[in-house]
């Protein structure tokens, strides 16, 4: 995810911490089935850099590359703290689900945001 995100950043832009997130909930697959829910499921990646937190679209069938800038947002944005199996976060009005393997990136970046 972090080599992919690299073209999105701006030069000398240095990354703290990357995490992968989806748009739809997993618990929408149990309900409806696989093929609906890859149907209306995009993955997202999180770039966090000292400067803002990017957005990025990784496409409907994996979060390892990039292929769009979806959103940025403030770097004084907190993103944690992370608690359960899905942690929500919202993303200028998208509600983006990340896995319980990823809470601790999202630690790591709220750290550098209080180091700051």
């Amino acid at each position: 995810m972090r080599a992919s995100a690299a073209p999105y950043l701006e030069p000398d832009e240095t990354v703290q911490a990357v995490f992968g997130a989806q748009t739809a909930s997993a618990w929408l697959a149990g309900l409806t089935g696989v093929f609906v829910f890859l149907s209306l499921n995009r993955y997202r990646i999180f770039v966090v850099t000292p400067r803002r937190v990017l957005v990025l679209d990784a496409g409907k069938t994996s979060m390892a590359k990039a292929r769009g800038k979806v959103a940025e947002l403030p770097r004084s944005t907190r993103l944690g703290p992370a608690e359960g199996l899905w942690h929500v976060i919202d993303a200028n009005g998208e509600k983006l689900r990340v896995h319980r393997r990823f809470f601790k990136d999202i630690e790591a970046a709220d750290a550098h945001l209080s180091a700051a």
